[in-house]
């Protein structure tokens, strides 16, 4: 038997690809016993719902959940990152819950919350939240410490997220990320004009010379393969507001691409964008942009729609959310500035 992983899933923190071809010599046996049988801490249940979903196939096919598997099938699989087991405790946190049934929450996040548990964060996170507020919130295979997490979104940005509640909704949903089938928009004021649109392609990986940042290595000799879409929504002369849509979905990839681009995020802390990277030399130049930091201590960056597809019901689905206040008082600032610069 052959097993094989991809990277070029575009959630490489909750999404797994995984081949599988079947032994020569392999008796006919129904493909959820097989499967059981092979991979650690799948159950024959969590492969009847991938194989419903969609998200197990068949020498590229689609089967039933009654098919036998015959010597030399190539069994695809994408399903839920497995991860370290951790404790994990219901927290009584208020959420901005966007939308809600019986599968699947839409959150609009606050700046300050990570998303999951980790080094550093073992309390106050949208995962603690989300097991006070859901009973038997689905978990990944092997319990993971990111139940019914689709994808994330850093802690000092806002914006729509996606929770599977169930795990029939977390498969579905984790095989729409990953076939790049969700329909997400983010909101970003950078420094400088990147011009009307654009596309910005380079590999993302850990940083060479900090490990708890990304990089851009654009000959794609490390890292994995990301790309950016965006359109400038309005330029306000020193700053840009764009809109940015995305191919894959890496870590920091729109501020990491951005900065390498030469046009940072507003007030990105650790992508460089807190200094001023155009303008005057005037005194009061630079106050102007510190106030607009103060009320802005954190990236410019909102995720501002999502779309995809319900996973029991099959119907379109799609939401959108307001700035948040402190990113659209900065914004007004901007335009405030640029209007009296030119009354002078």
């Amino acid at each position: 038997m052959e097993n094989t992983t991809s990277n070029k899933n575009t959630e490489p923190e909750f999404v797994e690809e995984q081949t599988i071809i079947v032994d020569a010599g392999q008796g006919l046996v129904r493909i959820d016993k097989f499967l059981g049988d092979r991979i650690a801490g799948i159950s024959r249940t969590k492969v009847q719902n991938g194989v419903k979903n969609g998200t197990i196939k068949v020498n590229g096919e689609v089967v039933r959940t009654n098919y036998k598997v015959h010597p030399g099938d190539e069994i695809h699989l994408v399903f839920p990152r497995e991860t370290e087991e951790t404790e994990l405790l219901a927290e009584d946190i208020p959420l901005d819950i966007v939308y809600e049934d019986d599968d699947i929450m839409v959150i609009n996040k606050a700046a300050g919350m990570v998303v999951h548990p980790g080094v550093g964060n073992p309390h106050g996170t949208l995962v603690n939240a989300l097991l006070f507020h859901v009973q038997n919130l689905a978990e990944s295979p092997n319990g993971s410490d990111r139940p019914g997490i689709v994808h994330r979104i850093d802690k000092l940005t806002t914006g729509l997220m996606l929770v599977g509640k169930t795990e029939k909704a977390l498969v579905h949903l984790s095989a729409q990320f990953y076939n790049r089938e969700i329909d997400r928009k983010y909101i970003a004021l950078v420094w400088g004009d990147p011009g009307d649109e654009g596309r910005i392609e380079g590999n993302i990986g850990r940083s060479l010379k900090n490990r708890k940042l990304m990089g851009v290595f654009p000959d794609g000799d490390f890292g994995k393969e990301a790309a950016t879409n965006f359109v400038k929504l309005k330029d306000l002369g020193y700053v840009s507001l764009v809109e940015c849509k995305l191919d894959t979905g890496r870590t920091h990839q729109i501020r990491v691409h951005f900065r390498h681009l030469g046009h940072p995020l507003f007030g990105d802390l650790e992508y460089d964008g807190t200094r001023i990277w155009k303008g005057t030399v005037f005194t009061k130049y630079r106050q102007f942009v510190n106030n607009c930091f103060t009320l802005l201590p954190r990236q410019a960056l909102h995720a501002k729609s999502l779309g995809f597809v319900h996973p029991t019901t099959g119907e379109k689905m799609f939401f959108e959310s307001e700035l948040p206040a402190d990113m659209a008082n900065v914004i007004e600032k901007w335009e405030n500035y640029i209007e009296q610069r030119a009354m002078e």
